[in-house]
């Protein structure tokens, strides 16, 4: 197997001096950096101008003096790390301050060397190896904190006591808060919307404090004042010591995504027409319903309604205003049982169903049937039309009339059958049938 070769790096030298080129020629050769029959490594310019001009050749790093026939002083280090702001800068100076030095690396210089420092130790050689390695890492730094400003997550970073240290823009925008008004600050006391309880945060404490990842959803509050729902993720971050020091959270906006999924559940559950619950959520109430009953052995009705002459109103009138009536008619029934214990459901076509969870007696079921008689003999006006319909209602008790959903629905449209034979636009219970049956 050929074995790979090994990239020879490009050094610049700005320096003026020959003297002083020469010795670092030799350094560079005693430091490895040049090898036998390879190219010398060495670009040589006598003046910033040129030096300039010479950072076409894509030199990886630049040693640079601070006494050039065109330029000196820390201007120097500026106008070269503006003009290769990504190629490391080595200074070199013959004079040795330490404010000088200072003031070099806070221009942009990796390092800082004297002259008389080129032959201890193979100083040059460590000061180009350690330019270069810092820059790979300031590379992979900018890369990485480009890509947190960028993704569409907010990024919080934290101390061990839940101080935030940064943020990136995600989470401004998510939150309206910019960075310099959260940093100091716990997140906890700027988005806290009081919507989780003690125990909430309790949990959340114990797994991240014991080196395990939280993730959990929950609902935060904006600088505005505004709720949103966010999932969150905290990731302790731990030392060479085993320590943790840090914690990195990752929050998602998803209220958009909660108000979707709470959608599709209500269209799920709901008739599409009259907004009132379907078969299915009629089925779950009643099945909860059901099983409270029993355990406080209380009592429970089931209503079940059939429009009487809706027929003619769709054959003549259209189903347009058909609709429409039945619109109106679902607004009728909720005013006739408001209470949130209550269900207004609809089946389909004109038959609904009011479950009434908590009565006392059979009697009170009997009040909100002559309730809703009353109400949909109102005549409705929709639009030029005023159309005047009836119900027929049959009602089936727990536990007298059944002690499961489909026993008490099958009676109760039983019951509801037995109205529209007498008479319609009247309500029977399934009790009055069984005792008329027996007669």
């Amino acid at each position: 197997m050929k074995k790979p070769t090994r990239r020879q790096i490009s050094i610049l030298v700005i320096e003026d001096d020959p003297g002083d080129l020469g010795l670092i020629r030799t350094n560079v050769r005693l430091a490895g950096l040049r090898s036998i029959g390879e190219d010398d490594p060495v670009i040589w310019a006598a003046t910033l101008a040129d030096g300039m001009a010479a950072t076409a050749r894509k030199p990886d790093v630049i040693l640079l003096d601070l006494s050039l026939p065109d330029s000196s002083g820390i201007a120097t280090v500026e106008a070269m790390r503006a003009m290769v702001p990504s190629v490391p800068i080595i200074v070199l100076t013959g004079q040795d301050d330490h404010q000088l030095a200072e003031a070099a690396l806070h221009a942009g210089a990796q390092d800082y060397l004297g002259k008389g420092q080129l032959f201890q130790q193979d100083a040059l050689g460590r000061a180009i190896r350690h330019a270069l390695v810092r820059q790979k890492l300031e590379t992979r730094l900018r890369l990485f904190d480009a890509a947190l400003n960028a993704v569409a997550s907010g990024i919080v970073i934290t101390d061990v006591t839940s101080t935030i240290e940064w943020a990136n823009p995600a989470f401004a925008e998510i939150t309206g808060y910019a960075m310099s008004e959260v940093v100091g600050r716990d997140p906890g006391e700027v988005l806290n919307s009081g919507k989780q309880d003690g125990r909430f945060y309790q949990g959340m404490w114990q797994t991240i404090l014991t080196g395990k990842v939280w993730t959990g959803e929950l609902v935060n509050r904006r600088k505005n004042g505004s709720f949103f729902d966010a999932a969150l993720t905290i990731s302790p971050v731990t030392g060479s010591d085993g320590h943790i020091h840090h914690f990195v959270a990752v929050m998602q906006d998803i209220s958009a995504r909660k108000a979707t999924d709470e959608r599709v559940q209500h269209l799920a559950h709901h008739d599409q027409l009259t907004d009132l619950p379907n078969r299915m959520l009629l089925s779950d109430r009643l099945f909860q319903s059901l099983a409270q009953v029993r355990r406080e052995q209380g009592t429970l009705a089931v209503m079940f309604l059939d429009l009487d002459d809706f027929k003619p109103v769709n054959d003549t009138l259209g189903h347009d205003i058909g609709d429409l009536l039945l619109k109106e008619v679902a607004l009728r029934l909720r005013g006739c049982a408001p209470r949130d214990s209550d269900t207004v459901a609809r089946l389909g076509g004109d038959e609904f169903v009011i479950l009434l969870a908590q009565i006392e007696k059979a009697a009170d079921a009997a009040v909100v049937a002559r309730k809703i008689l009353t109400a949909v003999k109102r005549p409705f006006v929709i639009g030029p039309h005023r159309i005047e319909i009836s119900t027929s209602i049959g009602i089936a008790v727990y536990p007298e009339h059944g002690d499961d959903v489909n026993r008490l629905l099958k009676n109760a449209d039983t019951a509801m059958y037995h109205a529209k034979k007498a008479g319609r636009g009247c309500y029977r219970f399934f009790r009055e049938l069984t005792e008329t049956t027996r007669a």
